[in-house]
């Protein structure tokens, strides 16, 4: 089993940054592939960002590259999203999710094993 907690979230304006950590209980952690998702209200959750397990390969949604860059530290157990030129429609609560066998463009949600509670992003206009 591995916990994830994020945070970092909170209220920025239009065209402001955040950057969401994702921290891991174990260090197999850094054995996962992992990423970030989010969720608007009324949405279904969808994919943002992806890394491999040492960092080497990322995978970004249309809708955020250029803008967001994933990272992670494998020594301190940790993933980040940076987020750029926030819009509002990037409003929503964000996810980070971590999983040994999952490959790094899998956008699906369900394969991931491991998931965090979330951070909450509002983007006003």
């Amino acid at each position: 089993q591995v916990q994830l907690v994020e945070s970092g979230g909170g209220l920025v304006q239009a065209g402001g940054s955040l950057r969401l950590s994702c921290a891991a209980s174990r260090r197999t952690f850094r054995r996962y592939a992992t990423g970030w998702f989010r969720q608007a209200p009324g949405k279904e959750r969808e994919f943002v960002a992806a890394i491999s397990w040492n960092g080497g390969s990322t995978y970004s949604a249309d809708s955020v590259k250029g803008r967001f860059s994933i990272s992670r530290d494998n020594a301190k157990n940790t993933e980040y999203l940076q987020m750029n030129s926030l819009k509002p429609e990037d409003t929503a609560i964000y996810y980070c999710a971590a999983d040994h066998q999952v490959a790094v463009g899998t956008t699906d949600p369900n394969i991931y094993s491991y998931w965090g509670q979330g951070t909450q992003v509002t983007v006003s206009s």
